[in-house]
């Protein structure tokens, strides 16, 4: 009898540490078109060249939050369009959170600093836009998840790209990827803003909580 108590209160306890462990747990965010990684991922230290001719490093990550998108300046439809739904969605990103929107060109031939202002001023002159050499830019880009390659020769060649976003918080690591759902045959691949602004306020509340 007494071994039966024993081994009844020893259950007792574990399914009350179970319970317990359950309700302190935090639930996974109902996020739309996002995949938040279980813990943030460093970045690949990287040094570019914003639109202003300044130095743009990891430093310039930390105390802010940070949402990458990759392409070029030549790009015929998915990164205008894509510019024009960041410029739309910026006023409800973060809101009473620091956020800076980079542009990161994988195009250094044609992108030079004044082609970046240029682009950068004609969406938003609160955007940043940074690039370099290739050497420099395939260690941040496969850092944040993207993936570029050029097509064509010539002058008129192309640069496939990612057409994702990249969530970085204030202490420069990856906490989150927005990518499209999926892409409908003869349709550009995009990401609707109101997921876009859905997943990344989502995300930097629960950080900021």
């Amino acid at each position: 009898m007494r071994l039966t108590w024993i081994i009844t209160a020893i259950l007792m306890v574990a399914a009350g540490v179970y319970a317990s462990i359950g309700l302190n747990s935090p639930k996974p965010l109902a996020l739309q078109t996002s995949f938040e990684y279980p813990s943030p991922q460093p970045l690949a230290p990287f040094s570019l060249i914003d639109q202003h001719g300044n130095t743009f490093t990891n430093a310039d990550l930390n105390g802010k939050w940070s949402l990458f998108f990759i392409g070029y300046t030549s790009c015929p439809d998915v990164c205008p369009t894509t510019m024009g739904k960041l410029t739309s969605a910026y006023p409800s990103l973060a809101q009473g959170e620091d956020l800076q929107v980079i542009f990161l060109s994988v195009d250094p031939q044609r992108d030079s600093t004044s082609t970046l202002e240029s682009y950068i001023r004609f969406f938003n002159p609160e955007f940043v836009a940074v690039t370099g050499e290739h050497k420099q830019l395939l260690p941040v880009t496969r850092s944040l998840g993207f993936v570029y390659a050029m097509v064509g020769e010539g002058e008129d060649y192309q640069v496939d790209h990612s057409a994702s976003f990249a969530l970085v918080s204030p202490k420069g690591e990856k906490v989150a990827i927005i990518k499209p759902k999926s892409k409908t045959p003869g349709q550009l691949p995009q990401i609707k803003n109101r997921d876009l602004i859905h997943d990344v306020n989502a995300i930097i509340d629960k950080y900021s909580g």
